[in-house]
């Protein structure tokens, strides 16, 4: 089963706001979720996001694939590079870890 995180549209007709989500990549976009990671406000100036960065980079981890838009969202708070330096720091840990043996 494919985990996607992606944007959930909230808010009312002409003024949207979203939710960032993590859900089954077959459900539908306001379709049901699996956990709720933050929101996202494009309207406010600049546009306000917020994310929980411990619950995306563990489901980051757990290779959800982030859309798009999310991946923006998550370069823009900082999230993306922090799990790049994580998956970095595992794969040198492991190189290390090969050469001891």
């Amino acid at each position: 089963m494919a985990v996607k995180i992606r944007l959930m549209r909230v808010g009312k007709k002409k003024a949207p706001s979203y939710r960032i989500v993590v859900a089954n990549a077959p459900s539908p976009r306001d379709g049901r979720i699996i956990e709720n990671i933050g929101w996202y406000n494009p309207l406010r100036e600049p546009a306000a996001v917020q994310v929980d960065e411990q619950k995306a980079l563990r489901w980051l981890q757990n290779g959800a694939q982030p859309s798009d838009a999310v991946i923006s969202l998550f370069k823009r708070t900082g999230v993306l590079e922090r799990f790049e330096q994580m998956k970095a720091a595992a794969k040198a840990d492991s190189a290390a870890s090969g050469k001891a043996e």
